[in-house]
């Protein structure tokens, strides 16, 4: 059994929220760099320089690439054999998220509840997702996650033989109704299967995944570069203006699930997809 202190889980915390705001992950540094070489049109060229310019000012200013911090997304695989000290873990990733919305003057946006709209004034509660795994670490990715582009979630509760047209059908539709809404470029995160939660959780889960690789699994593979191809021909391009870059990457998760369903759903992000991650 090993130990670890709550107050180590808080500081980890704390840092991945100032990071995740102020700094672009290098996957998705790497693919605006290639949008901007690759973008044939020159308004959306010039977007995506603004873009890149943008972010460059944020990291050296220490200011957060974007205005709306986003309401902070955790997923956590702790191994089975580890045991936390000091506190509960739950406690120790709030107290991580409020530290680092107040020492990184990060805007909270976080509401208590969301019928009488109260701010909680230090964007906590976070969105917490356990998963318990072998092995004595603790395995923790945030995703602060803005509002724009998570207003244009889908789910679609598709029949069995809607199949792989009736997928494709489903995360065009969502891509097309988001058009301009989702900040451009952006990252397509997709379930496909499990439950109706299941296939939300896959798709957020999907947007934290390395925007330069590929699905393991051979058709979602192909189905993720189909998708990509489909998506930036659709014409939105950077900031909903036109161009051939309206995605960076297509992200899709599988999981089995019921002989009478096929549950999809899209979660889209911006074009800045924060994430980070962690090993303690």
């Amino acid at each position: 059994m090993r130990n670890i202190l709550a107050e180590e889980i808080t500081k980890a915390i704390k840092e991945m929220c100032i990071e995740a705001n102020h700094f672009l992950s290098e996957d998705m540094k790497c693919v605006l760099k290639e949008a901007v070489s690759k973008e044939r049109k020159p308004v959306g060229k010039k977007i995506l320089q603004q873009l890149e310019e943008n972010l460059k000012i944020a990291g050296d200013d220490m200011i957060p690439i974007c205005q709306d911090t986003g309401m902070a997304v955790v997923f956590i695989k702790i191994g089975q054999d580890v045991h936390i000290e000091n506190g509960s873990l739950t406690e120790a990733v709030n107290e991580g998220v409020r530290q680092g919305y107040a020492e990184g003057f990060l805007r909270k946006s976080v509401v208590r509840d969301p019928v009488e709209r109260e701010n909680t004034k230090d964007n906590t509660p976070a969105v917490i997702h356990y998963e318990i795994v072998d092995g004595d670490h603790v395995d923790l990715t945030l995703a602060p996650k803005g509002f724009g582009s998570e207003n244009m979630s889908r789910i679609f509760m598709l029949k069995p033989a809607d199949g792989l047209e009736g997928i494709k059908k489903a995360i065009l539709t969502a891509v097309q109704d988001a058009g301009p809404n989702a900040c451009p470029p952006m990252v397509v995160g997709v379930g496909i299967g499990g439950t109706f939660e299941k296939c939300a959780l896959m798709a957020k889960h999907a947007l934290t995944r390395n925007a330069k690789e590929s699905s393991p699994i051979p058709y979602v593979r192909e189905l993720e570069k189909e998708m990509l191809e489909t998506i930036n021909q659709l014409g939105i391009g950077p900031a909903g203006l036109g161009g051939s870059t309206t995605a960076f990457a297509v992200n899709i998760e599988t999981y089995p699930t019921h002989i009478a369903g096929l549950p999809v759903a899209v979660n889209i992000c911006c074009h800045v997809n924060r994430h980070t991650h962690r090993v303690l």
